[in-house]
């Protein structure tokens, strides 16, 4: 099994794990504590952890720690690019 871990700030947790069932991830733990696994077919999304980062005294933002897993490289680089794809946020 292929793995890696990544960091993705700004965006809330539920989106998070909403990305992972748009691509057709399903939720296997069923509780409130981390880690959050998705499953889908030959690949695994966790969401490890959560903290807040303070840049001043009044901004904060949240930073989610999530590995991917899949069955080849492969799988896992196209996973992580399509996981990409819909956390990127275009200013405008």
């Amino acid at each position: 099994m292929f793995s890696r871990e990544l960091e993705f700030r700004g965006i809330p947790l539920a989106q998070l794990g909403q990305y992972l069932e748009d691509l057709d991830g399903r939720l296997v733990t069923h509780s409130d504590v981390f880690p959050f696994v998705y499953e889908g077919d030959g690949w695994k999304g966790e969401l490890l952890s959560e903290d807040e980062l303070a840049f001043t005294s009044v901004f904060r933002v949240n930073a989610v720690f999530i590995r991917f897993s899949a069955e080849t490289e492969e799988k896992l680089d196209s996973l992580i690019k399509s996981y990409r794809f819909k956390t990127t946020r275009v200013g405008g």
